[in-house]
């Protein structure tokens, strides 16, 4: 199966002011926001990416964008899709109010302890949010990688307790531990889906040159049942690991 990278949108206006922003509709980047995305563009610039998917709100979107414009040529060859299934968590009447106002709300320590217990008044619950978010990146990847192959990578644009729930299901945690995981603004996480299991290849990374991802140009044969070739398979001892990437390498126009 493919690689998706996972990409909260930068900071906005409702971050630096403390304001859960939701769905509402305009809220956008802030100064430093554009500065996080097209720094997170400018790691992302020599992966082969078969597609940019990102939530339909504007601040994921104008994080799409910034991706995009810090790529070489190819830019114009990477689709740019809406996907509404990982967009913001419905959080109903929470939405537009201050966190230090809602901190105060008896179901506060609900969304803390036990989320997968924690509906929003007049929104949706956290285990909806997760379910639909999942389904959504399992379907999409599966998609691309039928029509790219198993060596395709593709990012995912979306909000941090989507992306949280995202994690939490790759690594086989309940809802109610997602708490645990943290997601920054423009922060870069990884996942490797495969027919035994999801592999978490990265969570929460603000620094450092992607093009790793990308598959090698010429693949080394490996004997039948060795374990090189059981690429689902764990290798027992870590392995070595990928090798390091040729900064001389073009990326080609297109996906991977």
């Amino acid at each position: 199966m493919a690689t998706l990278i996972l990409v909260r949108h930068g900071r906005t206006t409702a971050n630096a002011s403390g304001v859960l922003a939701g769905r509402t509709a305009g809220v956008k980047l802030d100064e430093l926001g554009q500065r996080q995305a097209t720094k997170a563009g400018e790691r992302l610039a020599s992966v082969h990416l078969a597609s940019v998917v990102t939530s339909p709100l504007e601040r994921c979107r104008q994080t799409a964008k910034a991706l995009l414009a810090a790529r070489p040529e190819d830019a114009a060859a990477v689709p740019m899709v809406v996907e509404r299934a990982i967009t913001e968590c419905d959080y109903g009447a929470w939405q537009g109010r201050a966190l230090k106002e809602l901190v105060k709300e008896p179901l506060w320590r609900t969304v803390q302890t036990q989320p997968s217990a924690a509906a929003f008044p007049d929104g949706e619950s956290m285990q909806t949010m997760q379910t639909r978010a999942v389904a959504a990146v399992r379907r999409l990847d599966a998609a691309l990688s039928a029509e790219h192959g198993s060596d395709a990578v593709w990012v995912a644009v979306s909000h941090g307790d989507i992306i949280k729930s995202i994690l939490a299901d790759a690594l086989g945690m309940h809802l109610d531990l997602f708490q645990r995981l943290h997601v920054d603004p423009a922060s870069i996480s990884v996942i490797r889906y495969t027919d035994t299991r999801p592999f978490v290849l990265a969570t929460n990374t603000h620094d450092g040159d992607l093009g790793w991802l990308n598959p090698p140009e010429k693949k080394r044969r490996t004997r039948k049942g060795s374990v090189a070739a059981a690429t689902d398979d764990a290798v027992v001892g870590g392995g070595a690991g990928p090798g390091e990437p040729d900064p001389h390498q073009p990326v080609p126009a297109g996906s991977a």
